[in-house]
C-alpha cells in the first residue's frame, strides 16, 4: 500500500503553494489536501494533534522542553534555521553570522551550545538566526528537524525560513562551485521522500521553494571567484555503494558502470549529490517552512571519488554557501530593520525541576 501525498495544486504555487492565492485553491485553506500548514499568523501549525494534548513536549535530541523551557522568549524572534553536518562547521557558522549581521553579544557571556546536554546536535542562536548541526545523513536530519520544526511551533515561531548549507560531489562541476538545488530526488531520480510508516509506504514531495532559488542565485556577485549554479540534487542512503564510489568495503560494479550511472544522471538534470537534501526538502516543505539547500562541491565525481583538495582549499570552499546564505540574511535583515535584535543570555528556565528532567531525559534516551 502507498499513500501519496500530492505536490501542488497548481503550477503558480511552485513559488510558495501555501501563499498562493489561486483559484485552483478555492476558499479552503488546505493546501496539500490537509489543513493548512501555518497559522493567520504566519506560526508553524504542526500536524499532529497529539502534541497539544501532553503535559509536556520534551525535544530529546536538542535538551529542550516546552514545560522546562520558556521556548517563545528563547527562540520567538528566530526568523532563519541554518543547518549543516558538523557541530564545528556550525559554530564557526554562528560565530561569523555573528559578525555579518552586527550581532553583540551582552557583556560578560559567550556564545553557548544550546543543545549541549544532548550529546547528539548543537545549536547556536545568534539574534534571529539559528545555526544547528544536523549530522550525517537522512535518518540523523529526519529527527532533528521533527524537533526543531516542533520547537517551531511552541516558540510561536512566525513565517522561518530553513537552510542547509553543506558539501556534495558535483557532477560535471569543479570543485568549489556552488549549487543551489532546484529539486531533491532519490537514487533512482523519483522527486519523493519515501518513508515506512506502520507496515505502508508514504511518498511526501521533496519540494523546494522556487523562489527562494531565484533570489539566493540573484546574490551571487560578479567578481565571486567561483560559479553558481542551479539543478537538480540527488541525495542517497550511502556515501559508497549509494553513490557509485569504487572506493569502498563492497563493490559489485565496475568504472564503465559507474560512470554510465553518472552520465545518466547527468543527462537527467543532475548536477551534484549528498545524503540529507530528500528529507529536508520533504519534511520542511510538508510542514508549510520554506526551505532551500545550498552546498558546495568539493570535487567532480566524473573525474574521480576521492578528495584530494588541501584542508586549508576545503575550508574556504565551505565558506562560500555560507557567505551566500549569509547575504540572504543580511539583505532580510536590512530591509526590515533588524539589525542587533536582543539576545536571550539566560537559559530561559522556567521550570527547574523540569529543566533538570530534560537533561536527564536528554543524556539517557538512546
Amino acid at each position: 500500500e502507498m499513500e501519496r501525498q500530492d505536490a501542488v495544486c497548481c503550477s503558480c504555487c511552485e513559488d510558495d503553494p501555501l501563499t498562493c492565492g489561486c483559484s485552483a485553491r478555492g476558499n479552503s485553506t488546505e493546501a496539500f489536501g490537509k489543513s493548512s500548514a501555518r497559522y493567520e499568523d504566519g506560526t508553524v501549525r504542526l500536524k499532529n494533534a497529539n502534541i497539544e494534548l501532553m503535559d509536556q513536549d520534551i525535544l530529546y535530541h536538542l535538551a529542550l522542553g516546552s514545560g522546562s523551557h520558556d521556548l517563545v522568549e528563547m527562540f520567538g524572534d528566530v526568523k532563519f534555521v541554518c543547518m549543516g553536518g558538523t557541530p564545528k562547521r556550525m559554530e564557526q557558522f554562528a560565530y561569523y553570522i555573528m559578525g555579518e549581521i552586527g550581532h553583540k553579544l551582552p557583556t560578560g557571556t559567550q556564545l553557548q551550545d544550546i543543545s549541549q546536554y544532548s550529546y547528539r546536535y548543537s545549536m547556536y542562536k545568534v539574534g534571529p538566526v539559528l545555526s544547528i548541526s544536523h549530522g550525517m545523513g537522512i535518518p540523523s536530519i529526519g529527527i532533528l528537524l521533527h524537533e526543531v520544526i516542533k520547537l517551531m511551533f511552541h516558540a510561536k515561531v512566525k513565517d522561518p525560513v530553513f537552510f542547509r548549507i553543506g558539501t556534495s560531489g558535483g557532477i560535471g562541476l569543479e570543485g568549489g562551485t556552488v549549487v543551489i538545488s532546484e529539486q531533491a530526488v532519490d537514487g533512482l531520480l523519483r522527486p519523493y521522500f519515501e518513508l515506512p510508516v506502520l507496515g505502508k509506504l508514504v511518498q511526501r514531495p521533496a519540494l523546494l521553494d522556487k523562489k527562494l532559488v531565484r533570489e539566493l542565485k540573484a546574490l551571487h556577485h560578479p567578481e565571486d571567484p567561483y560559479d553558481t549554479v542551479t539543478g537538480k540534487t540527488l541525495c542517497t542512503t550511502d556515501f559508497y555503494e549509494g553513490q557509485g564510489r569504487l572506493d569502498g568495503a563492497f563493490c559489485d560494479f565496475n568504472e564503465n558502470e559507474k560512470m554510465a550511472y553518472l552520465e545518466q544522471i547527468q543527462k537527467a538534470n543532475v548536477v551534484n549529490m549528498e545524503m540529507e537534501s530528500l528529507a529536508f526538502a520533504a519534511l520542511t516543505h510538508n510542514a508549510g517552512i520554506r526551505s532551500s539547500v545550498i552546498c558546495v562541491t568539493i570535487v567532480d565525481r566524473l573525474k574521480g571519488d576521492q578528495i584530494h583538495s588541501p584542508k586549508e582549499v576545503l575550508d574556504e570552499w565551505q565558506e562560500r554557501p555560507q557567505k551566500l546564505v549569509s547575504r540572504y540574511i543580511k539583505k532580510f535583515l536590512q530591509t526590515k530593520g533588524r539589525f542587533m535584535d536582543s539576545y536571550c543570555g539566560s537559559p530561559c528556565v522556567k521550570s527547574p525541576r523540569r529543566f533538570k528532567l530534560v537533561q536527564q531525559e536528554s543524556e539517557n534516551y538512546d
